[in-house]
């Protein structure tokens, strides 16, 4: 057994010469201390040995197998350096190169725009809430005026969906999705996508982000007069302290009395352009005192509760600011275009 035993030493060792490869390596760990290997097979016939000589035996396959183990290892530490050396004398690496610049991102034109009109009425005393984009008839329709035949409601003006539910056209549905739920005084701005089944064009775009801002509370403390203060001031610091600011009277169904404020053209100054449709104004938002049945379908008593509503879309009220005459570029994704407006402090 000791003679079988020095054989096996002898050969695994001359296999385990320095200059064995990964495969001769594994070879003779399998061979000779795999769970079918030769040294276990020998401990499996150790009842056979004379009980005088297991001891010896049994230390021979121990020492045997610790010696494998070990030159084992140093082989595969000498293959993992040299595999290193061969990488590094392959691959070499100038350090004195330039490092390669990483381009740093910055935000949309048009979202620029949106946080710096949110901030402007945050500053004014508006809260800021989000309401869903998917909604149903009555949030988009219903609750704000809109009589069952009102064009708005077909299909050609509203992208419908299975349920009975759609995307939202307004975001005049945030008026009645925080009163439902909230009680006077409120001052809410409410911002987000919207969508209509509008050609991709100057000054339309079938999604587009919109602001709705509401301010409600008793009867006779929110007037007319107030709603066109904190327009005026809001579009005059958006803008520009001396920004003209014209209100239309107009019609909504949500809102009565209703009016549309313009601002003067700040592309061409009132000479009339494409954009202002050569009026020298350009029409930013609606607005208007909250009709008595918005204010029944959520639960208030116009007779107690009185308040006014604005609403405006943000690429359109970006035009003017960040002097762009087409919509469509906010869409392009042109990055020729989009490289003008990387400080949100010099493009706002």
């Amino acid at each position: 057994m000791k003679e079988q035993l020095e054989q096996i030493r002898a050969q695994a060792l001359q296999e385990l010469s320095n200059g064995a490869s990964e495969e001769q390596i594994e070879a003779v760990r399998v061979r000779v201390l795999g769970r079918s290997g030769e040294l276990t097979e020998i401990m499996r016939r150790m009842p056979e040995v004379p009980r005088d000589q297991r001891p010896a035996v049994g230390r021979m396959v121990n020492e045997i197998k610790q010696e494998l183990e070990e030159r084992i290892a140093r082989l595969g530490e000498q293959q993992k350096r040299a595999a290193m050396e061969r990488s590094l004398a392959e691959a070499r690496i100038d350090v004195t190169l330039p490092g390669l610049s990483v381009p740093r991102g910055w935000l949309h034109p048009v979202t620029q725009s949106r946080e710096r009109m949110l901030d402007i009425l945050e500053s004014m005393g508006f809260e800021v809430v989000e309401t869903p984009e998917v909604e149903d008839d009555f949030h988009n329709f219903g609750a704000l005026n809109f009589p069952p035949d009102h064009p708005a409601r077909e299909m050609q003006d509203t992208f419908f969906l299975a349920g009975g539910l759609l995307l939202r056209t307004h975001t005049s549905n945030g008026q009645i999705r925080v009163m439902e739920r909230r009680k006077p005084p409120l001052a809410i701005v409410c911002p987000g996508n919207c969508y209509r089944p509008d050609e991709l064009s100057v000054r339309a775009s079938p999604m587009f982000s919109q602001i709705e801002g509401f301010m409600v509370d008793r009867a006779g403390i929110i007037t007319m007069a107030h709603l066109k203060g904190v327009l005026t001031e809001f579009l005059r610091a958006f803008y520009g302290a001396d920004s003209g600011v014209r209100f239309r009277a107009s019609f909504f169904p949500f809102t009565e009395p209703s009016t549309e404020v313009d601002i003067s053209c700040l592309l061409c100054h009132g000479a009339g352009c494409r954009v202002c449709k050569h009026s020298g104004w350009t029409e930013i938002l609606g607005a208007g005192m909250i009709h008595p049945n918005v204010l029944r379908a959520v639960g208030y008593d116009p007779a107690e509760f009185q308040g006014f509503a604005f609403g405006m879309g943000v690429e359109r009220t970006s035009l003017l600011k960040l002097g762009v005459d087409d919509m469509r570029l906010f869409f392009e994704n042109d990055l020729r275009f989009l490289r003008q407006f990387r400080s949100g402090e010099a493009a706002i």
